[in-house]
């Protein structure tokens, strides 16, 4: 039998019930879909979520060092430099810089094949920087991103699905109820038992939300002088 998800606004009818609130006015749907994105917003800062992780490559050109990465992109958790096609492609792992490395790095502008590379999550937009600056138009950044859950800018339609996978449902439910009852002081009692439950659902849901291979394994390039 195929998992049944309630959309978005039997979602929103179940957090104000959990709260031991019903749902009836404009203000209070202004009010729960704001909570919805601070919620998701919250989720992003407590760690990976395997489900917002997203394949990508941006071309790089001779003598460009940073680029923009796309809008929505919260953090690089992989990155390497591809070079060559089909049976002859090869993907060298970047070294990440922190902020004090790159700001002591005394030969920004030296050209080559890049090894290290520096992320700056900035308020509009993630930028990359990489070192050395390419010295052709062949080298190829791969990477994979965290991508930043959509939120809702009006009304309440929708599937849920499109915003969290199944397995985040739950958690969802419980967050939004909590949220919702820290704002209504004729519902404080409720608070404490409403943060436990979405603690432990999102506990439940970030177990689930794990690798599950065993083991990583990365290449070592190592180079034998003459």
């Amino acid at each position: 039998m195929a998992t049944v998800v309630p959309d978005i606004p039997d979602l929103f009818e179940e957090a104000y019930e959990r709260a031991g609130l019903v749902l009836r006015t404009g203000n209070d749907l202004r009010n729960i879909r704001r909570s919805f994105n601070l919620l998701t917003m919250e989720w992003q800062n407590r760690g990976l979520n395997l489900w917002t992780i997203q394949a990508g490559t941006q071309a790089l050109t001779s003598g460009t060092a940073t680029y923009t990465m796309p809008a929505d992109t919260v953090d690089l958790i992989e990155h390497q430099i591809r070079t060559g096609t089909g049976t002859n492609q090869v993907d060298t792992n970047l070294t990440r810089m922190s902020v004090s490395t790159y700001s002591q790095q005394s030969s920004k502008n030296s050209t080559g094949k890049p090894t290290q590379i520096f992320i700056q999550r900035l308020s509009a937009s993630t930028t990359v920087t990489l070192w050395p600056v390419p010295n052709n138009n062949t080298y190829t950044l791969s990477y994979y991103r965290i991508a930043g859950i959509d939120g809702i800018s009006e009304g309440i339609d929708g599937t849920t699905t499109s915003f969290v996978p199944p397995r985040f449902v739950p958690c969802l439910v419980s967050g939004l109820a909590y949220y919702i009852a820290m704002k209504r002081p004729e519902v404080a009692n409720r608070v404490a038992p409403l943060k436990q439950e979405y603690e432990y659902q999102f506990e439940l849901a970030a177990s689930e939300d794990t690798e599950s291979a065993s083991a990583r394994f990365v290449p070592y390039d190592t180079f034998y002088g003459a």
